[in-house]
């Protein structure tokens, strides 16, 4: 088989992964509308509110189910989202869509929170608040304790973006800087009732941890968000006011998100509807349709990107199944930026997969992607790599080496048009990896 046509596979089976983590699969196949606790029917309003990357298709599915049971409502998704709603989907019209700042907040960001903490506020115990939530939903719904700033609190985070902390220690910080997460947005709503549907971006698909777990207890503490800073050398580097939030926090425990034993919880169910291991079961399927034998590896990679990556072409390398073959992973990887290029985990992974995979005479392609469509910083959801990469990167004068140590990958990818890009998804089950070789 030609280099393209494994390519051209590698990509439809990625594309595979994200249509089964699309809003209208999920919900349209999940029995969510009989979770409530109570039959929607019995209620006097069904108000909706959600955040995060799938907050707008999700919105759609959900306006077309209920219509006019719904009586208001109000989601938040990255900016941009708004042009590239699915022609198959409808947009919302009882549900107001707002704009955030994403990965970093901001004041779109911060209105959206306050309008969703208001209608949160305005149920009543015969009402029920519908909350749809997925991943990016702590940046982009995000109301922050005095004396704590917007701008202080993009510097935090900008800090542990960079430091190569990974999802649960960055929103142990976050959920104790904010008034949305950790499970604040359903205190807030008491005495309503509470559904939430969660498409989960996180290793594990802990609960608590996906958008910050706005609607269910927080197992983190004010002292494990300074430890998280202490840990990465950042304790001295946020703003004072982080500082002085967090120490209030450990000094006064009614500062303290609410715990498992919040009897406001009772009335509170959140159910997961998409995960990574689904998209997985999808790609594999596709990729047995194609021909190839195939085996889930995981769906809880994690790891220092550029060191993940030669692990990958390692388990390629060695296959015991029958040829041709088609591995697949998932997870989210960490980057610990040191050079000032630009990139994301993906096209990092895929680098320095392609420098572990030079002059293998097997046919061969591994894919990395982000399941959202976009990778760090950049236009592109992750690249694409075969072991002739480098040899070809090197004929038009490119040191590889060189653009993983300044963290520079989509620059290289982009010279080599092997960038993956397949623009917003509306989704987010984290990233996927498609390694095939004949």
């Amino acid at each position: 088989m030609m280099s393209f046509e494994l390519v051209a596979d590698a990509r439809a089976i990625f594309g595979a992964a994200v249509r089964a983590a699309q809003a209208d699969v999920l919900l349209t196949q999940t029995p969510w509308t009989e979770w409530a606790p109570r039959p929607l029917d019995q209620y006097r309003r069904v108000v909706v509110v959600g955040m995060g990357k799938a907050a707008l298709a999700m919105a759609s599915v959900v306006e077309a189910q209920l219509g006019d049971q719904i009586a208001t409502g109000t989601v938040v998704v990255p900016r941009g989202y708004l042009e590239t709603l699915p022609a198959s989907l409808v947009f919302p019209q009882r549900i107001a869509v707002l704009e955030g700042g994403h990965p970093l907040p901001d004041e779109g960001s911060l209105q959206a929170a306050q309008r969703i903490l208001q209608l949160a506020e305005s149920c009543t115990a015969e009402d029920l608040l519908l909350v749809l939530i997925s991943g990016g939903g702590s940046a982009l719904c995000t109301d922050f304790v005095p004396p704590v700033t917007l701008a202080d609190a993009q510097t935090t985070f900008q800090l542990l973006l960079a430091s190569g902390a990974d999802i649960y220690q960055l929103n142990a910080v976050r959920k104790h800087l904010s008034r949305i997460g950790g499970g604040q947005l359903a205190r807030a709503a008491a005495p309503a009732d509470v559904l939430a549907l969660v498409i989960s971006d996180v290793v594990g698909d802990e609960l608590s941890v996906v958008a910050s777990g706005p609607t269910v207890p927080d197992p983190t503490t004010f002292a494990e968000a300074i430890a998280v800073l202490r840990r990465y050398g950042l304790w001295h580097r946020v703003p004072e006011p982080v500082r002085v939030r967090l120490e209030a926090g450990v000094r006064n425990p009614f500062l303290e998100t609410p715990k498992a034993a919040d009897p406001r919880f009772a009335r509170v169910v959140t159910r997961l509807v998409g995960t990574n291991r689904r998209a997985l079961e999808a790609a594999a399927d596709e990729a047995r349709r194609r021909g190839y034998s195939v085996r889930i590896v995981s769906d809880r990679l994690t790891g220092e990107a550029r060191e993940v990556g030669p692990h990958l072409v390692a388990m390629l390398r060695e296959v015991r199944e029958p040829r041709p073959v088609c591995l697949l992973w998932g997870g989210e990887t960490t980057v610990t930026v040191r050079g000032s290029g630009q990139g994301g985990r993906n096209q990092e992974l895929a680098l320095a997969a392609a420098l572990a995979m030079q002059d293998w005479p097997a046919q061969a392609v591994l894919l990395s992607g982000g399941t959202d469509g976009r990778d760090g910083p950049t236009d592109a959801a992750g690249a694409w790599v075969t072991p002739n990469t480098v040899a070809e990167a090197r004929q038009r004068g490119l040191d590889p080496l060189a653009y993983l140590n300044n963290n520079d990958a989509y620059a290289f990818f982009k010279t080599l048009d092997q960038l993956l890009v397949t623009g917003p998804t509306h989704t987010n089950v984290m990233d996927v990896q498609v390694a095939l070789r004949y």
